[in-house]
């Protein structure tokens, strides 16, 4: 099944042992980028054995006028760490949530022969009630009904609220955690398309979960960035942006 009107995510990740990224020469690098109705942007991890040699974040379209300074927090996170540590940085909180999530994507696929390209789609609520599912190259991966913020289904997971997802994700064929915790962030992600922009633009009213809504830049941020819906449009996320301007695949 495909979801056709609603949120769409797409998250592209492309290992290469040569690619021209921003303009200069970088051998062992991975790229992972993404595109939804309120984020365009990627990181690259610079890698030689196993470990961090460089980091390149770019926020092309975000939501907040404070969130390009979270590429500065991604540098003192992850610099000279090596790749099988990222899952287990932490500091989630202080960095912006997207580009860590990024960057761990970025590691834990930085040896693959082939990109990976999920796509995520949610269905605008009906009745409450919301379609997810999540794709890789167009191959249905998960999909799950959810209503009121709880799973209905799968039948395993119904009853539980959709941040409480972690316990059931760890019961999933370990090749599908990484697209379920992937599903799971775009499924609280698309409730911001039925929230009224004037309700979703205070930034001192948001719990500190990210590098804006932090108490001391809450205070001075400002909603700005554009939002984008891709369900309307003839072309899916990361159509016109990439990071990537050559790449030779190993």
């Amino acid at each position: 099944m495909m979801i056709d009107h609603g949120f769409w995510r797409r998250i592209r990740i492309t290992p290469a042992s040569r690619s021209v990224v921003q303009n200069s020469v970088a051998e062992n690098a991975v790229i992972a980028e993404l595109e939804d109705d309120f984020h365009c942007m990627s990181v690259v991890l610079h890698h030689n054995q196993g470990r961090v040699l460089n980091i390149e974040a770019d926020m092309h379209r975000a939501p907040w006028s404070t969130c390009p300074g979270a590429t500065t927090q991604l540098l003192q996170t992850f610099s000279g760490a090596k790749l099988s540590e990222f899952p287990r940085q932490g500091q989630k909180k202080i960095n912006c949530t997207h580009l860590y999530d990024l960057a761990v994507l970025g590691a834990a696929h930085a040896l693959d022969e082939n990109p990976t390209i999920y796509d995520i789609r949610v269905s605008d609520p009906i009745d409450h009630t919301r379609q997810a599912a999540i794709y890789s190259n167009r191959r249905l991966l998960l999909h799950w009904i959810e209503k009121n913020f709880h799973l209905t289904e799968p039948a395993a997971a119904a009853g539980i609220r959709l941040d409480q997802l972690r316990s059931w994700i760890d019961t999933l064929a370990p090749e599908l955690q990484e697209p379920a915790r992937l599903l799971q962030w775009g499924n609280i992600l698309a409730n911001g398309r039925v929230i009224p922009l004037a309700e979703q633009s205070d930034a001192t009213r948001m719990p500190p979960s990210c590098h804006t809504f932090q108490p001391e830049r809450a205070k001075l941020a400002r909603r700005v960035g554009g939002i984008q819906d891709f369900s309307k449009e003839t072309s899916p996320p990361l159509t016109q942006y990439s990071a990537v301007k050559e790449v030779r695949i190993r």
